[in-house]
């Protein structure tokens, strides 16, 4: 076992691009010759290779080397429980984590009554981190953690700038992404600048002029500069450990995983109530794989947002599955993959269908009432600007290639 796998206080034997990382990290944060070189590390690992685990690791070692107490994690709110999940799975030493939920007010008061034992880690979606930023403040960690972090690649959005405060604060700071550039070379600059502000500086019009001719219309378009290319990744690699899952031989062929996704509290209620509903009509009468697959089905539809009333009309009910689909169909397209999403529901397919038109991005579709079947599939195999297959169960579930995802 190597010096870097005896440092990384995790439960699991690391892959060798784990251990690099990891390496990468604590050797820019002073680890091993208490010379700190950058206060904050880029983690461009692309989805499947482990970045939350490695950034669990850098976290357990500056503990344990008495550098940190305390760890802010900031993430899309579809990830905040896997950040729960991979801590328990992972961390091997003391720690203890609290998600904030709940209204503005219960966040506050969570925060107000943190366990005190051992590293003390804090998870809070973007949404609500620029809106608890004094808060969050106050709590003072010396490690932010921005996963997920082209979320920030808006520099003048008021949740890129509570980051940018939360960063200035903190010791130390880990940015996870597949890639910090996702359409453009100018979503460098606000993550950057909640990284480490000494790369491309702390002002947006500096880094411009400095990187970008603005051409078009009344000079509204800026042109990245081709000649600073390398200046440019230079620059921009000096805090980062890139690595992409085809450059991990040891890595398994699939990945799973599992998302959890809260109901809200509305329809959490009225999935609890048709849930009790049932139990009592079942009792009074007969009890039939019909009657139960029934009820199962309303159970379902719920969880996907949506409840058929008596009268055969559709209400949503919920966009929780959706707002946790929209997190992972803009981490998919920041790391220009293709993804497939497969739904059972007319309403969710519905749903998913205008989404995806919202954030204009083209897909192909295989449902019920779709005709030429097999030319959605061959846009989704072989045209480039095709990065979204939608599938309905029934209609898409069998004797299909996919890939190309």
């Amino acid at each position: 076992m190597s010096n870097i796998e005896l440092m990384m206080p995790i439960k699991a034997t690391p892959y060798e691009h784990q251990k690099n990382a990891f390496a990468f990290a604590c050797e820019k944060f002073g680890v091993f010759d208490g010379r700190i070189k950058s206060r904050g590390v880029a983690l461009l690992m692309e989805m499947g290779t482990g970045k939350t685990v490695v950034s669990i690791a850098v976290a357990g070692c500056l503990y344990q080397i008495g550098k940190i107490n305390r760890v802010l994690v900031v993430s899309p709110l579809s990830i905040v429980g896997v950040w729960k999940e991979e801590f328990e799975k992972f961390a091997d030493f003391p720690y203890s984590l609290t998600v904030l939920k709940g209204t503005a007010a219960k966040k506050k008061e969570q925060l107000t009554k943190l366990p005190e034992e051992g590293l003390q880690v804090v998870v809070v979606n973007y949404e609500s981190a620029w809106r608890l930023e004094k808060e969050l403040l106050a709590y003072d960690a010396e490690l932010v953690i921005a996963d997920e972090a082209h979320k920030l690649k808006e520099n003048r959005t008021n949740q890129s700038k509570g980051m940018h405060h939360l960063g200035d604060r903190a010791k130390y700071k880990l940015l996870l992404t597949g890639t910090v550039i996702t359409n453009h070379e100018m979503d460098v600059f606000s993550q950057y600048r909640f990284l480490n502000p000494q790369i491309f500086g702390m002002s947006f019009y500096s880094f411009r002029s400095r990187y970008f001719d603005m051409a078009g219309y009344r000079n509204h378009i800026p042109v990245f500069r081709r000649w600073m290319m390398d200046d440019f990744l230079q620059k921009m690699h000096s805090v980062a450990f890139r690595v992409t899952k085809s450059e991990c031989l040891d890595l398994p062929e699939i990945v799973e995983e599992i998302r959890t996704v809260d109901l809200e509290p509305k329809a959490l209620k009225l999935y609890d109530s048709i849930e009790d509903e049932s139990y009592a009509e079942m009792e009074k009468s007969e009890v039939t794989t019909a009657n139960i697959l029934t009820r199962l089905l309303r159970l379902s539809q719920i969880t996907g947002g949506h409840l058929t009333d008596d009268d055969g009309i559709v209400n949503s009910v919920s966009t929780a599955k959706l707002d946790a689909l929209s997190d992972i169909i803009d981490t998919c397209m920041a790391e220009d993959k293709k993804l497939v999403i497969m739904a059972r529901f007319v309403p969710e397919l519905d749903d998913i269908e205008e989404l995806l038109e919202k954030k204009k991005i083209h897909y192909a579709v295989v449902r019920g009432g779709v005709k030429n079947r097999n030319g959605e599939i061959r846009s989704f195999q072989y045209d480039e600007k095709c990065k979204v297959f939608v599938g309905q169960i029934a209609a898409a579930g069998l004797g299909i290639t996919l890939n190309d995802a």
